[in-house]
């Protein structure tokens, strides 16, 4: 708004000096007479002498620079050796002797027997039994196998099949082998030894 306000002045001033004749007098005042004047001109400066030619600058010998080693922390690759392993040498299938021939069975010169025994003094009875097997009434078939001698005696013995309870097997190879006798077994007419299996039956008299 100021400015408008200035730019509206200046127009009514300049058209009040149109009007007046204000303005040709100023200019008149102005413009006056012209005077000459003469003005010398300069003399050109003198030429600059020329600038020196530029020395010869010399340069240095080149020098490298110094190698930096780096230290790599890193383990080296592991080194792989291979080695040319000759194959194996072809198989031979070599066929195997063959085994010796048995020997001759001897000839017999008399009957092979078994060892025997009387049956009833294979038996055991209620006199036989452990007494707490006897109040507890157990029963049952011990079956043993004995080892007899050349002189008929039950030198081993040794449960095959139990009878359930533990307290007759054990009893049943100390009666056969304090008790039971045997004609030992012959071969070729001499006493020799043998094995036999014995089932022993444990029953209580009702």
């Amino acid at each position: 708004m100021i400015g408008l306000g200035i730019a509206v002045i200046i127009h009514i001033f300049l058209g009040y000096a149109l009007i007046t004749g204000l303005a040709l007098k100023m200019v008149k005042h102005i413009v006056g007479p012209l005077e000459t004047v003469n003005i010398k001109e300069e003399a050109p400066p003198p030429d600059e002498p020329p600038p020196p030619p530029p020395k010869d600058i010399e340069i240095p010998p080149f020098v490298p620079p110094p190698e930096v080693t780096v230290q790599n922390d890193s383990p080296p690759p592991p080194t792989i050796t291979t080695q040319n392993v000759a194959p194996p040498p072809p198989v031979t299938y070599v066929a195997p002797p063959a085994p010796p021939a048995p020997p001759a069975p001897p000839v017999a010169t008399g009957p092979t027997q078994p060892a025997t025994a009387n049956p009833r003094s294979l038996e055991v009875s209620e006199d036989d039994y452990p007494p707490a097997s006897l109040r507890a009434e157990e029963e049952g078939r011990t079956v043993i196998t004995i080892g007899i001698s050349a002189q008929g005696k039950v030198d081993t013995c040794a449960v095959t099949t139990s009878s359930g309870f533990p307290k007759l097997d054990e009893k049943t190879c100390q009666i056969a082998q304090r008790r039971f006798r045997f004609k030992p077994a012959l071969q070729n007419g001499t006493p020799v030894a043998s094995t036999k299996v014995l089932p022993i039956r444990w029953q209580i008299r009702k």
